[in-house]
C-alpha cells in the first residue's frame, strides 16, 4: 500500500521537509515510509513494505523498491529517528521542517532523512533524463529500525530480498559521514563492537573483621589493570588501533561498614579487522587468567554481537564516488573506517558497501539541522555517481 497523495517532486529540500514532518521516532513508522512509497510508486518503482517481528522487540515496517534490470546500485538508509528530547528547547518544532537562514531544522535532518531525500532527488532527476531503460537497476532498501535494536530492520530485509532472488552489485549508504564539511570523508568499513561484563566474586563481611571476608574490589582493579596493561594492537592500514573502554564499575553497596560480596564492571571494545569476536574473547580470557593468578575469583560474560569489523577494499566504485565528490566540492575525500556502527555491517554480506552522506555535527542534538546548500550539493554528487555507474551507450 502506498500513499497516492505523495507529491512527485525532485527537490531535495521538499523531500527532506516531507520526511521530517513524519514523526518516525523508533519504532514508529510515523508516515515516513508511506511518504517515500508514494513517490517511488509514481516514479515507476515496484514498492513493497514488509513488516518483521521478533519476540521481545517491536514490529518494524520496512521499504524495498526497485526499478530496471541488470547491474543494481542499491541506495540504503533509515527513516527512523531518535527522540527529539525537550521540544521546547528547540529553536523550531523538531517535526516542522522549518528553514531559517539557509538551514533546514528538524529531527532527522542529518541522520538521515536529509540523506535519503538527496538519494531520492538524485534518482528522480536521473530517471527524468534517462528514462527507465538506463542499462541497469536501482533499488532502495530503507528500514525503520536502525536507531533501535536493529533486529527487525535491515538484516531481515536483506534476508527477505535474498529469498526473492534480489541481487545487488554495490551499495551506497547515506549515513552522515563528514565531520565538518561536505566532501571530507567516505566510510569504506567499520570497526566491530564487543561488550562484556566482568564480575569478581568475594565474601561479604564486616569491615572491622576483614579476615572473615574477601573484598572483591581490589581484585576487580587488578583485573581491569590486566585488561588495559597492553594495547590490543597497533592498528592496520585502514583501521585505527582497537580500544577497550570501561563504561561502568560498581558494587551496589549502600553501606560504609560492609565489605561487598561482588564487584562488577562493564566494558566495550571497538576492534579492527585483526580480530573476530571469538579471537577477542579468547584474548580477554587469557589476560584475565594471567592477571587473576590464584588470587581472584571472577566470571566473564561476553555478549553476542552482530557487529564485526569489515572493509570494502577500494575499487572502481569507490573511485567513482570519490571522483563525484571531488567534482562537486573540490575536495578529495579521505577513505575512513572511524566512527560507530551502522547498517553497513549487515549490507556487507550482500554486496560491497560504502557510506557517504551529510555533515554529522548536529545529529542526535537539539536543533539538528543541515544547510540547504549541502542538500543540493549531495544530490548533485549522487547524480554524478549514477551517471558514472550507468554510462550512456556509445552512439551508433
Amino acid at each position: 500500500m502506498t500513499d497516492s497523495h505523495a507529491p512527485l517532486t525532485d527537490s531535495p529540500l521538499d523531500l527532506a521537509q516531507g520526511l521530517i514532518r513524519c514523526p518516525s521516532v523508533t519504532p514508529h513508522e510515523g508516515g515516513a515510509l508511506a511518504y517515500l512509497a508514494g513517490i517511488l510508486d509514481q516514479a515507476g518503482f515496484v514498492v513493497e513494505r514488509p513488516v518483521f517481528s521478533e519476540p521481545g522487540t517491536p514490529d518494524i515496517e520496512n521499504l524495498y523498491a526497485r526499478i530496471g534490470h541488470g547491474p543494481c546500485l542499491l541506495f540504503a538508509g533509515h527513516t527512523d529517528v531518535v527522540p527529539p528530547g525537550d521540544a521546547a528547547a528547540w529553536r523550531h518544532d523538531p517535526f516542522a521542517g522549518t528553514v531559517e537562514g539557509g538551514e533546514l531544522f528538524g529531527r532527522g535532518a542529518v541522520d538521515m532523512k536529509g540523506g535519503i531525500a538527496c538519494m531520492l532527488a538524485a534518482v528522480l532527476a536521473f530517471l527524468a533524463r534517462r528514462g527507465p531503460d538506463f542499462g541497469g537497476a536501482i533499488a532502495f532498501l530503507i528500514t525503520g529500525d536502525e536507531e533501535g535494536p536493529a533486529v527487525n530492520g535491515t538484516v531481515k530485509l536483506l534476508d527477505w530480498a535474498r529469498g526473492r532472488g534480489e541481487r545487488f552489485t554495490h551499495c551506497l549508504l547515506g549515513e552522515p559521514t563528514n565531520p565538518d564539511t561536505l566532501g571530507e570523508m567516505i566510510k569504506i568499513g567499520r570497526r566491530g563492537s564487543l561488550t562484556a561484563s566482568l564480575t569478581v566474586h568475594g565474601v561479604q563481611g564486616h569491615v572491622a573483621y576483614p579476615h572473615r571476608a574477601e573484598n572483591p574490589i581490589p581484585g576487580l582493579l587488578r583485573l581491569a589493570q590486566g585488561l588495559l596493561a597492553e594495547p590490543l594492537d597497533a592498528g592496520t592500514a585502514h583501521f585505527d588501533a582497537s580500544n577497550l573502554e570501561f563504561t561502568t564499575m560498581d558494587v551496589g553497596n549502600p553501606s560504609t561498614n560492609v565489605i561487598p560480596a561482588e564487584a562488577r564492571a562493564t566494558f566495550n571494545i571497538r576492534f579492527n579487522d585483526l580480530w573476530t569476536p571469538e579471537t577477542l574473547a579468547a584474548e580477554l580470557e587469557r589476560r584475565l587468567a594471567e592477571a587473576a593468578g590464584n588470587r581472584v575469583r571472577y566470571s566473564l560474560d561476553v555478549r553476542p554481537t552482530n557487529s564485526v569489523a569489515f572493509l570494502t577494499a577500494p575499487d572502481a566504485f569507490v573511485e567513482q564516488v570519490a571522483d563525484a565528490i571531488e567534482a562537486e566540492t573540490g575536495r578529495r575525500p579521505v577513505l575512513s573506517t572511524t566512527g560507530g556502527t551502522s547498517d553497513a555491517r549487515f549490507i556487507k554480506d550482500a554486496c560491497p558497501v560504502i557510506e557517504f552522506g551529510l555533515v554529522g555535527q548536529t545529529m542526535h542534538q537539539v536543533d539538528e539541522r543541515v544547510t540547504v546548500a549541502d542538500l543540493d550539493r549531495l544530490t548533485a554528487i549522487y547524480e554524478r555517481v549514477l551517471e558514472a555507474y550507468f554510462p550512456l551507450a556509445p552512439a551508433t
